[in-house]
């Protein structure tokens, strides 16, 4: 079974409620009445219905909740729930109200007062109008230090990784993450994989170098992280700084990772910056065809996903099922 196959049946074992605000979007439509049909998820499409029945054009919509902000009947219950979390950051009743119209911070506010389960967005709307509403209406997960984000790869006719499987952060949140923050990430992530796969996460932190085979601040950054990962998480199988080809290919590692944990068996790779992130998971996608389901946001308290905005139909149905089965986890 390939990957994204086991996460939407795990999604439709246990339905969840998933909001999807770009309503107007063509490609969401089209991913909203495969995900119907194969009941794979409940749908909230966020918008006025007329408009979006107009947008659907041979898209079967039936089973979908529509809700438009200027007609829904909880309204203002629900702007008042949001001036209450806002208003020590200044918020008015009167702006409260105002922003909620805007479709991804009413789709946020309907899991925040427990209508739906998660939201996925990201095809129209960029990364920061996906993340700000999430952040400032559901906050971070508890024990949480950093939000970030990763994708979850599946390669064709690979023998690397599990069986082609991988996880790539960060590709889609943190410019440029100090030691710190790359360790978080990394262990992030780690249990991420776990979560996703059901198999160990073999965590390589990417760089340039293999094992002081260069010496630069670059470097430096990637290894110190390493130790900070290794301290705090000494259960993991982690280890850096390692180059991609000593992370994944079981020759090279011996030859240049002798006895690494990790080395040649990778399967979870932490990219240094998200120049890196951000090219390596393109190159991989585009030349290797391999599917690429996020960016997938890790450690805000309830689930909301971003998807590139050159994302297919088929994209969006896969993060909607992963945004599902994030959901059952985080109620498990």
């Amino acid at each position: 079974m390939a990957f994204i196959d086991s996460i939407i049946a795990r999604a439709k074992a246990d339905k969840k409620t998933i909001v999807l605000p770009e309503a107007y979007e063509p490609r969401v439509l089209k991913a909203t009445d495969r995900i119907l049909k194969e009941d794979i998820a409940d749908v909230i499409l966020v918008g006025n219905q007329e408009r979006i029945k107009a947008a659907a054009g041979s898209c079967q919509l039936d089973g979908a909740r529509i809700i438009d902000p200027d007609d829904f009947e909880e309204y203002e219950q629900y702007a008042e729930a949001f001036y209450e979390l806002r208003k020590k950051k200044g918020m008015t009743i009167e702006k409260a109200r105002e922003q909620l119209k805007e479709p991804m911070y009413f789709a946020v506010m309907l899991v925040k007062m427990g209508a739906a389960d998660g939201v996925v967005s990201g095809s129209v709307n960029s990364t920061a109008n996906t993340l700000r509403p999430a952040l400032q209406i559901l906050k971070t997960a508890p024990g949480t230090k950093l939000v970030s984000a990763f994708f979850l790869m599946s390669v064709p006719d690979c023998a690397y990784g599990e069986a082609g499987t991988f996880l790539f952060a960060d590709c889609g949140l943190n410019e440029n993450p100090d030691a710190e923050q790359l360790a978080e990430i990394a262990i992030a992530s780690a249990h991420s994989f776990q979560v996703w796969t059901g198999k160990e996460a073999k965590v390589a932190l990417l760089s340039y170098s293999s094992k002081g085979s260069a010496n630069s601040e670059l470097v430096d950054k990637v290894s110190q992280a390493t130790a900070l990962a290794k301290s705090r998480a000494p259960e993991l199988a982690l280890d850096g700084e390692l180059q991609l080809d000593a992370a994944i290919v079981p020759e090279v590692a011996r030859s240049k990772a002798p006895g690494s944990p990790v080395a040649g068996q990778a399967n979870t790779l932490i990219f240094p910056d998200l120049n890196a992130g951000n090219i390596g998971y393109k190159l991989v996608q585009r030349l290797a065809k391999a599917e690429a389901y996020g960016p997938i946001l890790q450690g805000i308290a309830a689930p909301v996903n971003d998807l590139s905005r050159g994302c297919s139909a088929d994209d969006i149905v896969g993060v909607v099922a992963i945004t599902a089965v994030q959901a059952q986890n985080l109620k498990a």
